[in-house]
């Protein structure tokens, strides 16, 4: 499918970002537990997913979480995580992730410009990265937005059981 024959819903005046708040994580399990979601995600099980979504909605206390909606419904969360230690608090790790019905429509190269946003001007971080699965959709947004491949470690994950390699990309604020 040619980008022109996308539908981008950014564009739409119902399309908006805000801070997240602690009553997206209703919205953000849905997304993770969706199987086309999780295969992305290290977690599997439902206490693994339910201790990793509560620390990652832990973060929407900070303000350094954003969520994308469409007509006031979460569509879409990135998070950064800050780094809570003096030495490396001048970056952090982001996670992201986008409703499965409403990918390919531009809300994550949307999520990722307005996160490095936040990092650069709010919190005045030096970098930031992405740590993700070889083979992510995310990788050529990643890419188009300036993140560059700092560290790739094969057969990291295993993934139905074929083995999956990290990457981690990054961009110089």
């Amino acid at each position: 499918m040619a980008k022109a024959d996308l539908q981008l819903i950014t564009d739409d005046p119902r399309y908006s970002i805000r801070y997240t708040r602690v009553l997206d994580k209703g919205a953000l399990v849905n997304w993770i537990k969706a199987p086309e979601v999780l295969r992305w995600f290290p977690m599997e099980g439902d206490k693994e997913i339910e201790l990793c979504l509560r620390n990652w909605i832990g973060f929407s206390r900070f303000q350094c979480s954003l969520t994308a909606t469409f007509d006031h419904t979460p569509i879409g969360i990135a998070t950064l995580y800050l780094m809570p230690y003096k030495k490396v608090a001048h970056l952090a790790m982001v996670n992201i992730v986008v409703s499965p019905n409403m990918q390919k429509k531009g809300v994550g190269t949307s999520l990722v410009r307005n996160i490095v946003h936040l990092a650069k001007t709010k919190f005045k971080l030096t970098s930031i990265h992405f740590e993700v699965m070889e083979g992510c959709d995310l990788i050529p947004i990643l890419e188009k937005q300036g993140f560059v491949q700092v560290f790739r470690q094969s057969s990291f994950y295993t993934v139905f059981g074929d083995d999956v390699a990290r990457i981690v990309m990054e961009v110089q604020l």
